[in-house]
């Protein structure tokens, strides 16, 4: 057998090992304390999660270290963060889709914090003006939550698709006409730092506690239903109907639960599912 044959074969055997996998979807999902979770984690979020949906590990937690895939019980963010809708965007998703497909999804989250965080020409300066237990969550995070979001997002897209983008976000900024204009800048960013063509995937942009359950930032679901009109390809997930916890800012778990489910149904349709 000819060496520059063996070589190939070697060659196309490496390739096949590092490849994407194109049955791996994975979503990116990023915002502040809605984001995180806020909820207490309960016994059933922790059973029945199918082995298909994976989280990808952004910070070291006990044995789960950053850097690494794992079955995506919950927490999904950090040690001490709870229930986020990510827990029920991906269980709907497995149980909708073909087998031979898996879901990951990567998590950054800093509760309270303003889209700023997330922008590159702007978290420098945002960062330092902020309280002292938002700085700790960032720390966590090595000290830029943006940076270890686009780390961890290039890592992920080595093993799978990157298929969307989820977003919950907006409680910090609320009725800021700006919002939807600092939000494409983030997206497109973030397209451009993974080599994703413009306008190529979905963001998934989730209101926040609604008026009907006395949400405190409830004038802000107008803002964010002003996203499409900005990024042709946003998709605003509507929180009418979504318990809430006792402060009308952040949901139950119940809340979550529905709010999650409605992030997957979204997905799923522009799935074709």
């Amino acid at each position: 057998m000819k060496k520059s044959f063996v070589l190939s074969l070697m060659l196309m055997a490496v390739l096949a090992i590092n490849a994407q996998d194109p049955n791996f979807y994975i979503y990116l999902c990023f915002g502040q304390s809605n984001m995180e979770g806020n909820a207490r984690i309960q016994p059933q979020d922790k059973e029945n999660i199918d082995p298909r949906f994976q989280t990808y590990q952004v910070v070291d937690c006990g044995e789960n270290k950053a850097g690494q895939w794992r079955t995506a019980v919950p927490p999904l963010v950090r040690c001490n963060t709870g229930l986020t809708p990510v827990d029920y965007f991906g269980r709907t998703l497995v149980s909708a889709l073909p087998k031979e497909i898996k879901v990951g999804v990567v998590v950054v989250a800093v509760g309270g914090c303003s889209i700023d965080l997330f922008d590159k020409d702007k978290y420098q300066e945002y960062i330092p003006k902020q309280a002292g237990w938002m700085q700790n969550m960032i720390k966590e995070y090595g000290g830029d939550a943006y940076k270890a979001f686009i780390d961890a997002a290039k890592a992920a897209q080595k093993d799978g698709v990157i298929k969307g983008i989820l977003l919950h976000q907006g409680e910090t900024n609320t009725a800021d006409p700006q919002w939807p204009l600092n939000v494409r800048k983030v997206y497109n960013d973030i397209l451009e730092q993974l080599n994703l063509e413009p306008n190529s995937i979905p963001l998934y942009a989730g209101e926040v506690v609604a008026a009907d359950q006395k949400g405190q930032c409830a004038a802000h679901n107008g803002t964010v239903r002003a996203l499409p009109s900005v990024i042709p390809m946003a998709r605003v997930i509507p929180a009418y109907g979504c318990e809430c916890g006792f402060d009308h800012l952040h949901f139950s778990a119940k809340g979550y639960r529905e709010l999650g489910r409605r992030y997957g149904a979204a997905a799923l349709s522009d799935l074709g599912y």
